[in-house]
């Protein structure tokens, strides 16, 4: 049984005012510790957060991307001793009811990360994504498997719940929405153990952006690769036999 304060839930916020508050409703009944990373929201998410008192809120002054503010929550459930860290977006496209179930499976596998997927089964509920990213995530989760010797179905999903000890051993410098793809580099280096957990696949907005060149399908994959290209040179030398293999 896991004890509430082993664990924290991490939100990365950047301007969710339309849904911050209703997804906080549910995420604080299904974990005590609740910790919002707002990066640098200007639509009038800083002040509901300000407005709650059963959050933590650490601000970034200005918008660092996806990936530092997951980098922030990393560092706090490492800096406050908590066992396990559950990381969950802010969109509503995750169902944090299912909170418990990533933490007690971190918990009783021994797994270092659990990882949602919304590609290893099916459910009733589930919506169709824009086919570009349908693809471009099944290319890149195929592209690392094959490189990292990975059995991943969902190489992008932001539900995850990780042991701090497995955070300890990462380095994550990259700030966007490539961050998952330095950190399974990192984590086949370490040779951290990572199982998937079957989540719906829901999408509520299919017109938000990644932003600027990235929402070109094309672009955005390429980068991708050289996000996973650059973070396979920058490994340790004990990563040593990992580092010259390249991929795209």
């Amino acid at each position: 049984m896991i004890n509430d304060k082993k664990f924290l839930t991490a939100l990365p916020v950047f301007n969710e005012v339309d849904t911050v508050d209703a997804v906080l409703n549910e995420v604080t009944w299904y974990s005590h510790d609740v910790l919002v990373v707002d990066d640098g929201s200007s639509d009038g998410t800083a002040k509901r957060l300000a407005a709650r008192d059963d959050i933590i809120v650490v601000t970034h002054p200005q918008n660092r991307g996806y990936g530092a503010a997951l980098s922030t929550a990393f560092a706090y459930a490492i800096e406050h001793g908590y066992d396990y860290l559950v990381t969950i977006d802010c969109d509503g496209q995750h169902e944090p009811q299912r909170i418990r179930q990533f933490v007690t499976a971190c918990h009783e596998t021994g797994a270092d990360i659990i990882s949602g997927s919304r590609y290893l089964k099916s459910f009733d509920a589930d919506t169709p994504p824009p086919e570009e990213r349908r693809k471009i995530n099944h290319e890149v989760t195929k592209s690392l498997n094959d490189l990292l010797d990975f059995e991943l179905t969902d190489a992008f999903c932001g539900f995850k719940a990780y042991s701090t000890e497995a955070l300890k051993k990462l380095e994550i410098t990259e700030t966007g929405y490539a961050m998952p793809l330095e950190l399974w580099v990192q984590a086949a280096c370490h040779k951290l153990t990572v199982k998937e957990i079957a989540v719906p696949l829901i999408y509520l907005d299919e017109t938000r952006t990644f932003g600027g060149q990235l929402d070109d399908g094309n672009t955005r994959l390429s980068h991708y690769y050289d996000v996973i290209n650059r973070a396979m040179k920058a490994l340790p030398s004990d990563c040593e036999k990992m580092r010259g293999a390249q991929i795209g």
